[in-house]
């Protein structure tokens, strides 16, 4: 596995699992409402990654967008997919999300030679 993906993996677990120990309600909660909004409903669960890419993306979170990159690549989301993702997020987020893109694109490039 790509370094660069192996250390994103194993720090968010690491973590989330401290965190979620700590057993803080709100907290908690929070995680479980996040982990229930994206399962499978009236929108399949890769379509709920993609909104999820491009929202994370327009609000430049890059743990968030590595994340959903993840998931896509997961899900079977194609390259060709991931950049109508990446220009539609650009045109809601306008040109401050570029840097976000260009990491962005850097991340899917190693899950795909993963």
């Amino acid at each position: 596995m790509n370094k660069q993906i192996q250390e994103f993996n194993e720090y968010r677990g690491k973590m989330n699992d401290i965190i979620l120990g700590k057993q803080n309600k709100v907290i908690n909660r929070l995680y479980n409402l996040d982990t229930n909004a994206y399962m499978d409903g009236a929108l399949p669960v890769q379509t709920k990654e993609m909104l999820g890419l491009v929202a994370s993306m327009v609000l430049r979170c890059d743990d968030c967008i590595k994340y959903h990159l993840g998931k896509c690549h997961e899900l079977g989301v194609t390259t060709e997919q991931m950049y109508e993702i990446f220009a539609v997020a650009n045109i809601v987020g306008g040109t401050i999300v570029i840097p976000h893109t260009r990491r962005a694109a850097e991340y899917w490039e190693a899950l795909l030679e993963a």
